[in-house]
């Protein structure tokens, strides 16, 4: 069998070092990035929510946040209905670094999917997620206490 998962794998981790060395001079650390990216795109989402679209435990995805906020890059605001919800906004500084960080994915994407036709980009897409729903069953159940079945 083909070692897909070590492909995907060892180029998100090439991709991730190389974002942390660039976004280092914008004062961001390891793979904050990511939830800067995500509170950008959905201003007023919670915590939990982050977690989960980046599929982190809460713990991580509490402590990037925690950082984000002390850095400056992001806040967070008591929801009207309800006081114990706290939602994430990005702060002036967040939307400033916002687009210096969409041009390197872009940019990253770009360099990822070259040489590759209009129909094999929409291939690898389609099956790459339909790869991430098959191991999202998993992530769901494991996160829950379950074991898997080998």
């Amino acid at each position: 069998m083909k070692e897909i998962l070590r492909e995907v794998g060892m180029i998100a981790r090439a991709l991730d070092s190389i974002s942390n060395i660039e976004f280092k001079e914008l004062e961001l650390t390891k793979g904050q990035y990511l939830y800067l990216v995500r509170i950008c795109e959905n201003p007023g989402i919670i915590q939990e929510k982050v977690a989960e679209m980046i599929k982190v435990d809460r713990t991580t995805a509490a402590r990037a946040i925690q950082k984000l906020e002390m850095n400056g890059f992001i806040e967070k605001k008591d929801d009207q209905h309800n006081k114990k919800i706290k939602k994430l906004f990005p702060t002036e500084k967040g939307k400033t670094v916002y687009p210096i960080i969409k041009r390197e994915h872009d940019y990253s994407n770009n360099v990822a999917l070259e040489g590759f036709s209009e129909e094999e980009v929409d291939t690898i897409f389609n099956l790459l997620h339909r790869v991430r729903k098959n191991i999202e069953k998993d992530w769901e159940s494991v996160k829950k206490g379950n074991k898997r079945n080998y």
